[in-house]
């Protein structure tokens, strides 16, 4: 047999089993792809259907001529379709009707029919109205806002920062009615929103939009309508590949092909100085990170040697009090900044933003202010940035001091845990302390820590268990000038690791209170809620790491050159905040007024910002006596105990 012959009868066979696709087929296939088009296409057919029944049961009682006459006439074409829908849509009518059985026959046929269709389209719509509900809950809906902020992530620290947004919003309520916080995360959208109303409470002018998708795939992120925010924040998820998601995200918002052509506004942070490279390569210019880890480690240093600064790092971070404005109009063009420190009343000038980008705070006395440049300053709100109306300041000469000359000596500090910013904190504290200076850590054990190459500090490592009395006790804590106690990194519950930090600070506070020497006592917590419980142990200062990295990039997202500010002021090179004596600048026991602080700060090349009054230490109303930018004009008496926070490079 040829290979002809062979194909012809095989393809015989297989069109003998083809089924062949008849009229009925395609109607059903077209019926059935018409029917998968929701809700919508469904009520069509059941009009259709409705339709025909009405227009077929009128045709035929309109020519067969069987409708009983009203007033010797017969009704028309159209006055029997009327009644015949009338009678689909409300089977009461068909209790009225006369006539002969054809015609009683054909409009129970037509009330039966529309009974059924109605209630099939009643069932209908039911379900296409939960299917909305459904989808509305989702969260799938585009987000129609303009100059909103954008958040990727759902993760506790959205709490600190949706709160710090709402209070940013109400303090610029003539410029941001209305504002708008657009969230997207991948946990249920009501869920979140029912979270963010017990956490955060009322958002006042500020709405909160939630809305479920994933923050890394390209077509969820346009959800929240990136392209219309003024500015966005990702937040790192909990878990180890927290990086790795941060990146993805800025990836996708970056290189969407359908992205705006102007540059976002992104703020996020890096855990990991490793990723740090790859996350910038990827953001560009369009994004700014916060490195939490060193930003975190060089406060925690500034502060265990200067009890209460980590207040006035919260009060310059949050939106409660005083903020860091750099306004884009001043009245200053041709001042010296020595003339600058005095041009405000309710505001303090601590820089200068040059026109090249350059930040310079505290600069010289005699640095020039140009037309060009902008003036960096401590205001309550930007609706109180306003020039003095006092031309010429009331000065107290009599009351101000001449520089004290202090004997540098070596300080002891006692680090209590081991967490990944120690080494940081202890380079760090390299940079303050005088040569001939001590550190010991205390880490738990099967930790070998890694201090690095330090040129003041002699650094002392053991093993032991913080929270054990007899450990505290045999390292004499006493004979220490600072402690600092830090929350374990590798606990996976933050609740449990302060748990170990609480107990640690209560010995502390025991063996304080019996001894006589004094020693300053920093903590680190992990949850901004544990802070109050925290409290009762009397520490001087309590740095809660993420609240205050997320406040950070609250402000960041605000004005993103602010970034550049907070890195000068908490770099070891140039200015940082200091709490000094104020006897060492004023005679205490005198009122005089801050104007007076002021000049003679300036007279030690330094700029005074506030005051820390040692009665109100313990007050949290009271800020724990921090009066950051007080009212120049405003008359204070100091003591011996009280402190003045400045501006200065030592």
């Amino acid at each position: 047999m040829h290979l002809s012959s062979v194909c012809r009868l095989l393809w015989s066979s297989v069109r003998r089993g083809m089924r062949k696709v008849t009229l009925a087929d395609r109607l059903r296939y077209r019926f059935d792809n018409t029917i998968s088009k929701g809700t919508m296409a469904l009520i069509g057919w059941l009009f259709l259907v409705l339709l025909a029944l009405v227009v077929a049961s009128t045709l035929f009682v309109y020519l067969t001529g069987i409708a009983p006459a009203s007033g010797g006439h017969r009704p028309g074409f159209f006055q029997t379709l009327w009644l015949d829908l009338m009678r689909t849509i409300d089977p009461g009518n068909l209790g009225g009707d006369r006539g002969s059985w054809a015609y009683l026959l054909s409009m129970l046929t037509v009330t039966a029919g529309g009974i059924l269709v109605f209630s099939t389209l009643i069932g209908v719509i039911f379900a296409g109205i939960d299917e909305k509900l459904a989808e509305l809950r989702k969260g799938r809906s585009f987000v129609v806002e303009r100059d909103h902020t954008v958040i990727y992530g759902f993760s506790p620290e959205v709490f600190p920062v949706v709160t710090e947004l709402v209070r940013a919003n109400e303090s610029r309520n003539g410029s941001r009615q209305g504002a708008c916080i657009a969230i997207l995360a991948e946990n249920d959208k009501v869920e979140m929103e029912d979270e963010i109303r017990e956490r955060v409470g009322d958002t006042k002018n500020t709405r909160v939009v939630c809305r479920t998708g994933d923050p890394i795939d390209i077509d969820d992120i346009e959800i929240v309508n990136p392209d219309e925010a003024r500015s966005i924040i990702v937040l790192p998820p909990e878990g180890d590949e927290a990086d790795l998601r941060v990146i993805k995200t800025i990836l996708a918002l970056t290189n969407n092909p359908n992205r705006r052509s102007g540059s976002y506004h992104i703020v996020s942070r890096i855990s990991d100085k490793e990723n740090l490279g790859v996350a910038q390569m990827v953001g560009r210019d369009e994004l700014t990170l916060v490195a939490v880890d060193d930003f975190i480690s060089r406060i925690t240093a500034q502060t265990c040697r200067q009890s209460g600064l980590s207040v006035v790092y919260t009060d310059l971070l949050d939106f409660a009090g005083d903020e860091i404005y750099i306004p884009p109009d001043h009245n200053l063009a041709g001042n010296s900044f020595s003339e600058a420190l005095t041009a405000y009343e309710t505001c303090s000038v601590i820089g200068v933003r040059k026109k090249d980008s350059r930040i310079i705070l505290n600069p010289p006395s005699e640095t020039g202010i140009s037309a060009d440049d902008r003036i960096i300053l401590i205001a309550e709100d930007d609706s109180t940035i306003a020039p003095s109306e006092r031309p010429v300041p009331e000065i107290d000469a009599g009351a101000m001091r001449e520089p004290l000359a202090r004997e540098p000596r070596p300080e002891r500090t006692l680090i209590l845990g081991w967490s990944d910013r120690a080494p940081t904190i202890v380079a760090e504290l390299d940079h303050y302390v005088n040569p001939g200076s001590e550190v010991t850590v205390v880490t738990p054990e099967g930790t070998v820590p890694y201090l690095g190459n330090l040129s003041n500090l002699t650094a002392h490592t053991r093993e032991g268990n913080t929270t054990d009395r007899h450990v505290l006790n045999e390292l004499q804590v006493p004979s220490f000038d600072h402690v600092i106690v830090l929350g374990s990194s590798d606990e996976p519950d933050p609740n449990a690791a302060d748990s170990k930090t609480l107990v640690t600070l209560l010995h502390l506070r025991e063996i304080a209170d019996g001894c006589d020497h004094c020693f300053s006592i920093v903590s680190e917590m992990l949850d901004v809620r544990n802070r109050e419980l925290a409290e009762v142990t009397g520490a001087d200062d309590f740095i809660v790491s993420d609240h205050l990295a997320s406040l950070l990039m609250c402000q960041v997202s605000e004005d993103r050159e602010l970034a550049k500010v907070f890195e000068e002021l908490i770099s070891p090179e140039g200015s940082e905040l200091y709490l000094k004596p104020a006897s060492d600048y004023v005679e205490p026991g005198v009122q005089l007024n801050f104007y007076t602080a002021v000049e003679s700060a300036r007279r030690r090349g330094e700029v005074a910002v506030g005051y820390r009054l040692k009665a109100e230490v313990a007050d949290p109303d009271a800020s724990y006596g921090v009066h950051l930018n007080p009212k120049k004009s405003h008359r204070v008496t100091f003591t011996e105990h009280d402190r003045l926070i400045v501006l200065a490079e030592s």
